[in-house]
């Protein structure tokens, strides 16, 4: 396998002499297996629907008193091969004290370079300029089965692309007026199936729903 070609499961090669951007196969079968990966949000949401600030701030998640709550998160991350995110997501993560997956992650960007990844995340982050069906061909020909799909605008393109399989939302007890929205808009209705709701003693409501694709 090629420096900068994805590597299967739970490796990112990365070379900084052969730049890895744009690196993913230009090549789908259509009609073929490629069609078995499947994409899987998992996200917070305030109860007015804004998973940030107009600046990318969570600091209304951090004063939520969860302790003791199991919110599902690390049996998801358990269950998919890697993470798809943007830029502003991509950006709220380096401003954490230590780098929180251990699985890789696709950064979907137009104006990332290289430069921005930092030394340390070179093994573990890629870049790309893909598309989202592009994109999810060139991984499942990685070996991935499962995606998760992160950030807002990651979010809606894949929805609308139709490559997003089943949405898990944590709904938080707090109105912010104005930030940045999960949901934008559609060019037809999309159609969920509830499948599980579930409360927790500090308020928060997680709602897990199927796509039904019409």
């Amino acid at each position: 396998m090629q420096p900068c070609s994805l590597a299967p499961r739970n490796a990112l090669a990365h070379n900084r002499a052969q730049p890895c951007r744009d690196s993913f196969p230009d090549f789908f079968r259509e009609g073929s297996e490629m069609d078995m990966i499947t994409g899987h949000a998992f996200m917070a949401t305030s109860l007015d629907g804004f998973i940030a600030r107009r600046d990318h701030g969570l600091d209304w998640l951090a004063k939520q008193n969860v302790a003791n709550e199991d919110h599902g998160f690390d049996a998801f991350m358990d269950s998919v091969d890697g993470l798809i995110t943007g830029r502003g997501s991509f950006n709220n993560l380096l401003g954490f004290d230590e780098w929180p997956y251990k699985k890789p992650v696709i950064v979907m960007s137009n104006s990332l370079t290289d430069e921005d990844v930092p030394a340390e995340l070179r093994k573990k982050v890629r870049l790309t300029q893909l598309g989202p069906k592009q994109l999810m061909d060139s991984l499942h020909l990685a070996g991935w089965n499962r995606a998760y799909v992160d950030g807002g605008q990651v979010v809606q393109s894949f929805l609308r692309a139709g490559l997003i399989s089943d949405l898990t939302l944590t709904l938080v007890p707090i109105l912010l007026g104005d930030g940045r929205r999960l949901f934008g808009e559609t060019d037809r209705d999309i159609d969920l199936e509830l499948q599980e709701a579930k409360s927790f003693p500090s308020g928060l409501v997680q709602l897990r729903y199927e796509i039904t694709q019409s």
